[in-house]
């Protein structure tokens, strides 16, 4: 008889490659409830979340714009993590580079787009950047708690955003709360015509690229991942524990505000209140589910753009409520980090001394 158990010690990596799997399956599981009540079918809603936005044009080019962010904020919270920094302010530095781009997208008027492309981008990091620092520095010096510190930023620069709105940025004419138009030649240009897919894209697999080629070839990977796993280990190897924080806080910073910019320049030409309808928080369970793996995190991005545009055709087609979606995206949260405790354990597969015994007595007998 075989005996399966778990045993305290690291999982081998197909065993940790079933954790994203598993928990997807049982988010839906878990989710399936939710659609019984709503008064739907659980299979066929699970049909229009996964089949269904791949088999329009429209639909499947738009799990792609949505993935564009998701990927961005997913790298921004996996650079970070990796470093054990735990930036939970990832929506706040979106909004940060959002409001940068916004502001210095009027002022590029006549500028030519190849000029005035790249410095949206900039803009966006730096917004990004210089709202990661403030928390980044109270880590590195005074080993302020960052998960404290980054989630409360984020409703500062969401009230900032808003006063600007309503204040100094309202449209003059319409009174609608919203920023000036960008110049044209800031517009992020468009990769596919009749639809939303743009620049950012691009950007977004250059950053996961990048993110996978600092883990792996440089220095700077190296003494981050170091500092992931423990510190007072990489403070013993010589390691300066508050220089790797800060400079991983800050890129995850920018990244995030690259995706703010790209929102602004690729999307709606202006800031609005709603420019991110959760991105920031969604890229947690992007960097999570993906394992803080580049390739993970990159696959992740897409299903949580598949969900979030399944969500809204399960919701037009069968009236379950579309946020639906975010319920799916924090199960799914919830899973995977409940799952993640299996990587301390491994499977031990062993046959049982009764089994054992019994082949015994079996060979005595036929002698």
């Amino acid at each position: 008889m075989l005996r399966i158990r778990l045993e305290v010690g690291g999982a081998p990596a197909w065993q940790r490659g079933l954790i994203p799997i598993l928990a997807v399956l049982v988010t839906f599981v878990l989710t399936a409830v939710l659609v019984l009540l709503a008064r739907a079918n659980p299979l066929e809603a699970f049909y229009y979340f996964l089949v269904e936005p791949f088999t329009a044009r429209s639909t499947a080019i738009e799990i792609l714009v949505k993935s564009t962010p998701l990927l961005l904020a997913g790298v921004a919270v996996a650079f970070a993590f990796v470093a054990g920094y735990f930036n939970i302010g990832v929506e706040g530095q979106l909004y940060a580079g959002a409001i940068a781009a916004a502001w210095l997208g009027p002022q590029l008027a006549g500028a030519p787009a190849i000029v005035a492309v790249p410095l949206m981008l900039i803009a966006g990091f730096c917004g990004g950047m210089l709202w990661a620092l403030p928390p980044a520095w109270l880590k590195a010096r005074l080993n302020v708690d960052e998960v404290v510190t980054t989630l409360l930023l984020n409703s500062v620069i969401v009230f900032f955003a808003s006063a600007l709105l309503n204040g100094p940025w309202r449209d003059p004419i319409s009174q609608w709360p919203q920023s000036p138009e960008i110049a044209a030649s800031a517009h992020f240009p468009v990769l596919l015509a009749r639809s939303r897919l743009h620049l950012g894209a691009v950007v977004g697999l250059v950053a996961l690229i990048a993110f996978g080629w600092v883990l792996s070839r440089t220095a700077l990977g190296l003494r981050m991942r170091a500092v992931g796993l423990g510190r007072d280990a990489a403070r013993f190897m010589g390691i300066n524990i508050a220089r790797t924080t800060l400079i991983a806080a800050l890129v995850s910073g920018g990244i995030a505000g690259i995706a703010g910019a790209g929102e602004v320049a690729g999307i709606h030409y202006h800031l609005i209140e709603s420019i991110s309808p959760g991105y920031g928080y969604s890229g947690i369970v992007v960097a999570t589910l993906g394992g803080l793996n580049p390739f993970g995190v990159g696959l992740s991005a897409v299903f949580i753009g598949l969900v979030l545009t399944g969500a809204q055709e399960v919701s037009r087609v069968l009236g379950v409520p579309s946020y639906l979606g975010d319920v799916v995206q924090a199960t799914l949260l919830l899973a995977t980090l409940a799952l993640l405790l299996l990587t301390r354990y491994r499977l031990k597969i062993s046959r049982t001394q009764a089994h054992s015994a019994q082949i015994h007595v079996d060979k005595v007998e036929s002698t």
